[in-house]
């Protein structure tokens, strides 16, 4: 009896200690392992130049824009934010600030100078600048979400 009692005692604590990992196959069949997708609090896009000043604040229920002082206030729905914040929980959030720019326009005016602000779990994150329609490569699946697709 004792030998049964052990081993169901030892099996138990097996399987209590083990962590579940969530695997999936990419397209060049690699399997690979998600991580948990940080909890997303709030996304901001700035836009800036000399004579325009323009902010837009997303947040769980809510989308407020400044644009040049005048605030407006939409509400979003459940499902628009979870699309935000799972499109947001893609970004390497620590590697936000290096992600480089494809252009430069707006080192001479041709362009709004964009930045791009998310607040995960109480850690802010700042991409560096960009033109604005034309984001780094990471944060444009993220920004078309939020912008649309400019041309």
């Amino acid at each position: 009896m004792k030998p049964k009692l052990l081993l169901i005692i030892f099996y138990a604590l097996i399987n209590l200690g083990c962590v579940h990992q969530l695997k999936t196959e990419n397209p060049r069949n690699e399997s690979i392992t998600l991580q948990k997708s940080p909890k997303i609090e709030r996304i901001e896009i700035t836009e800036r130049t000399r004579g325009t000043n323009r902010s837009t604040v997303y947040a769980p229920f809510s989308k407020i824009t400044l644009d040049n002082g005048q605030k407006t206030t939409e509400n979003i729905s459940t499902a628009q934010w979870k699309e935000i914040a799972k499109q947001a929980g893609l970004i390497n959030l620590s590697k936000m600030p290096s992600f480089p720019s494809p252009t430069t326009g707006r080192f001479s005016d041709r362009a709004l100078i964009s930045t791009l602000i998310i607040t995960s779990e109480g850690k802010t994150y700042t991409s560096s600048s960009f033109d604005a329609g034309i984001p780094p490569k990471e944060l444009e699946g993220l920004y078309i979400l939020l912008k649309g697709k400019t041309e």
